[in-house]
């Protein structure tokens, strides 16, 4: 990332809405808020599939699904955050699994880049179907946009739900039902979590 230009458009921007980017409270704002993009938005030149370690366990070959990974994104028609969490599961083939944290990192990279809630969606789904091969991929996630909550329609906890469903989740309603039932907390049998 350039540092310094955003810096000069923080300072532009300051300018134009009528503020002294040299007054006390704001003097320091341009680097703090280029610090931050660096941060916030550093999953840019990073590529998702990078760190996706690919295990051989042949005796796994059932659903894995890890619920409530927390998100942060930047939506990019506005740039205000959007923040909620992802749900990824997937069906091995052959064995083929990956770390849990990795998946979690998988979210992160991509969600850590100016976004769009479907777009991001997509992308989970997509990027761990390619690394694995797997039997099916399922991502749903769950998120309150602040373009939504601080301006236009202002409605506050107002939740966005989007879902990217890839081979077998697709191909079959009782997977996709395990699946949803699964991420709503409950077991087959009734039994809750």
């Amino acid at each position: 990332m350039d540092r310094e230009k955003i810096e000069n458009g923080v300072r532009l921007l300051l300018e134009g809405i009528g503020e002294d980017p040299e007054r006390p409270g704001l003097k320091g704002t341009p680097g703090r808020v280029a610090r931050m993009m660096e941060d916030i938005l550093g999953g840019t030149l990073i590529d998702p599939a990078a760190d996706l370690e690919v295990f051989q366990d042949e005796k796994h070959d059932e659903m894995v699904l890890i619920r409530n990974i927390p998100l942060y994104s930047v939506c990019e028609h506005h740039l205000l955050p959007f923040a909620g969490v992802a749900h990824v599961a997937y069906i091995p083939k052959e064995g083929r699994i990956i770390g849990l944290s990795k998946i979690a990192r998988l979210v992160d990279t991509l969600a850590r880049r100016l976004q769009v809630q479907e777009r991001l969606t997509k992308q989970i789904a997509d990027t761990l179907n390619a690394a694995l091969n797997p039997l099916g991929v399922m991502v749903v996630i769950e998120a309150e946009h602040l373009c939504m909550s601080m301006r236009g329609i202002k409605k506050p906890k107002a939740v966005t739900v989007t879902s990217a469903v890839r081979g077998s989740f697709r191909n079959n309603p009782a997977t996709r039902a395990e699946a949803m039932m699964l991420l709503k907390g409950g077991f087959p049998g009734g039994r809750e979590v």
